[in-house]
């Protein structure tokens, strides 16, 4: 019934969040190892690779709004979302194959042609997923345990793929290259087995209301929306300063802390294993003090521990794997509870306008993830090289204190900026409640206007408050 809680099982989350694997194995090294990748590995210029990077992200940023569009008014037997996310699954995997597995001597344009490919794709999966969560459950904190599978699975993703260096050379497999070959693999092995088990273990309540228009003017209308605006404006400074210290990792600890690669992936790994440990904690956090309040806590904290990186000292293994566990354990706090809190949005925005807008919705939010991550590799790689660093060179201290500063103190002002910006969230559990209530009762009176009419069962009318399977 309405009124019960909609309580989806782990194994259907698991089978929801396993395509989370390969995605994140992918999403990983498109902002720490294929910039990196390119230019030092394959020959093209730093500020060549950081504006290819940073622009085919802009162009993205159109294809969003255009896409959830389509998404918000697809009607079909498997869903709205479901068909679009199998649709992009080969496209990732073309993409992936040619961007991971480039070799000495490609040009800046066949990094240009095949970027655009694969945002493209991981555009069409991210919101088909994203969406897809929010209309598993109408309910405030079981909205928050969708997503912290969602993103458990990409810090475990994650985890995988950055194995693969330490791995690699006990079956002969040696070199910088081979090792992002090898993630390219990864994820174009992975990805068809793990969305074929979310397409058929995972149901999406079917949508029977006629589809309404849905474009750019929808876009920019949402976009307007003050409860919207918060929440874009604190995913872009949750997001951006962790895609800073992503670009950067391997040139803040080889350059500045002296590692190796090799330690440096491991310290890397250190770091999502802490995302992984924390992803709980956040989650147990809100259903106690709300997610808006959680999410600030766990900017406070990233903001201290990104600053104490500063004062690390270069070549101490022990300190800066604990301080990279640290670091790691409030990074999946933003990424979960701002999606979950998006979906509490979707119920606000469709008891308001009557018109359900959750792809649109998520578009909006891709578009803030999509800036953060070019900028991190658009702008600082630019400013780098303005500051005088040189990605080629493996010795001397020119532009390291550049380095240096941008890696600590940016993403942790961004993230004190991003804690006081949300601790005054109006959409709260007590709100939220309201809004379903209210929901609820429209939708009731919408499938029986007259006291002689047949009334329509709850999953007919309101997809998102079907009972959980």
């Amino acid at each position: 019934m309405a009124g019960e809680p909609q309580r989806r099982s782990n194994w259907t989350l698991a089978a929801y969040a396993a395509p989370c694997l390969p995605l994140a194995g992918l999403g990983l090294p498109l902002v720490v190892y294929l910039p990196e990748f390119y230019a030092s590995e394959l020959g093209l210029g730093l500020a060549q690779v950081g504006f290819a990077f940073f622009m085919v992200r802009m162009l993205d940023m159109a294809f969003d709004p255009f896409i959830g569009g389509v998404m918000d008014r697809t009607r079909t037997r498997f869903g709205r979302f479901r068909p679009w996310f199998a649709i992009s699954a080969p496209i990732l995997m073309l993409a992936t194959a040619m961007l991971f597995m480039a070799k000495p001597g490609v040009t800046t344009f066949y990094l240009w042609t095949w970027l655009v490919v694969l945002y493209a794709g991981v555009s069409i999966s991210s919101l088909a997923q994203l969406a897809w969560g929010a209309a598993l459950s109408p309910e405030y904190d079981q909205r928050s345990r969708i997503y912290a599978w969602w993103q458990g699975a990409n810090v475990v993703g994650i985890i995988l793929v950055l194995t693969l260096p330490a791995i690699l050379p006990k079956f002969g497999i040696v070199g910088h290259r081979a090792a992002v070959g090898a993630m390219g693999w990864f994820v174009v092995l992975l990805l068809p087995l793990a969305v074929a088990l979310a397409i058929w273990r995972v149901p999406e309540p079917l949508v029977v209301k006629k589809a309404e228009r849905s474009g750019f003017n929808e876009y920019f209308k949402l976009l307007r929306r003050p409860t919207v605006t918060r929440l874009l404006i604190v995913d872009f400074l949750v997001g951006t300063g962790p895609a800073i210290t992503g670009a950067l990792f391997f040139f803040f600890f080889v350059r500045v802390k002296a590692f190796d690669k090799t330690t440096a992936s491991l310290l890397l790994l250190t770091y999502f294993i802490g995302g992984l440990i924390g992803a709980p904690i956040w989650t147990k956090l809100a259903y106690k003090i709300g997610k808006h309040r959680g999410l600030a806590i766990s900017g406070l904290f990233y903001a201290a521990v990104t600053l104490g990186t500063y004062a690390m000292p270069a070549g101490n293994l022990p300190v800066a794997a604990v301080m990279m566990f640290l670091a790691g354990l409030p990074y999946s706090a933003g990424a979960f509870l701002l999606r979950a809190m998006m979906a509490d949005v979707s119920d606000e925005v469709r008891l308001e306008t009557k018109i359900d807008r959750t792809g649109l919705l998520y578009a909006l939010l891709s578009g803030t993830v999509k800036i953060g991550s070019a900028a991190a590799v658009g702008i600082t790689f630019p400013v780098l090289a303005m500051l005088g660093f040189d990605a080629h060179a493996k010795s001397g201290t020119s532009g390291l204190a550049g380095l240096q500063a941008m890696f600590t103190f940016v993403p942790a002002g961004l993230a004190l900026a991003a804690s006081a910006i949300i601790y005054g969230y109006k959409l709260t559990a007590h709100r939220h409640s309201e809004i379903r209530t209210a929901l609820d009762a429209h939708d009731l009176a919408e499938a029986a206007p007259e006291m002689a009419s047949d009334p329509k069962f709850v999953e007919e009318i309101h997809p998102v408050t079907r009972p959980a399977e």
